[in-house]
């Protein structure tokens, strides 16, 4: 089917797939690489075309990162495939970015925490809080999202974060939340929260170390604000 093949103007070799082979994946372009992923393009637009489409239109690689699926969907020539195509590379580089061969990473600064809850969490377009889970020795335990949406949330109430930290018998624990604008400044209710959540801490026994807000590129620790 000719909606399934490059443009003919593309010489053979200079296709993504072939170049990939034949210099490797470094060498391709972020308009290729996405091709790629995209897999094939459509009648009068090839994949390459969709992908350069596709990156003008949230700026970037980096936008990628926010899109959502209604937006792929409005990209003429994605559709339903195409765009679950986009959205799972983007999850899976997420994951990649966040994950580590250490299986129990240590956290002894506000960078250490940012380091381990930026890639996963900075870049969303809905805003999350959640909690840091840290054994006695501040060893990671696992970062648990306990509500989507406004702070004002049931979820973000000091008996749920609590309760979590029980549940996974943590000695302490580090907040945080994003911000979707990518100002990571904390807002009179980040700070408010922090300080309900911390003196709750000290009657439980389990340590709020810090509470990190997280920006574009870039984050705040209400600790190193002198806010906690």
């Amino acid at each position: 089917m000719g909606s399934r093949v490059q443009p003919a103007t593309l010489a053979c070799r200079d296709r993504p797939r072939e170049k990939l082979a034949r210099v490797g994946a470094g060498s391709l372009g972020d308009n290729e690489l996405l091709g790629l992923v995209i897999g094939a393009g459509t009648e009068g637009a090839g994949a390459v075309a969709l992908a350069t489409s596709l990156l003008a239109s949230c700026g970037g690689l980096h936008g990628l990162l926010r899109v959502s699926r209604d937006e792929l969907l409005r990209i003429k020539g994605l559709g339903e495939a195409r765009s679950a195509q986009v959205l799972a590379a983007v999850e899976i580089g997420r994951r990649v970015m966040a994950s580590r061969p250490q299986d129990r990473r240590q956290v002894l600064s506000p960078a250490d925490a940012a380091e381990i809850l930026m890639p996963e969490f900075s870049a969303r377009a809905v805003e999350q809080f959640g909690v840091l889970l840290l054994d006695t020795r501040h060893r990671v335990i696992r970062a648990t999202v306990l509500s989507i949406g406004s702070l004002d949330g049931a979820a973000a109430q000091p008996r749920e974060v609590f309760r979590q930290a029980v549940m996974a018998s943590a000695a302490a624990m580090v907040l945080f939340h994003n911000h979707p604008s990518g100002d990571p400044q904390p807002s009179r209710e980040d700070v408010e929260l922090t300080r309900r959540v911390a003196a709750a801490g000290v009657l439980m026994g389990i340590g709020v170390i810090d509470h990190l807000v997280l920006g574009d590129g870039r984050y705040c620790s209400l600790k190193e604000s002198g806010y906690l």
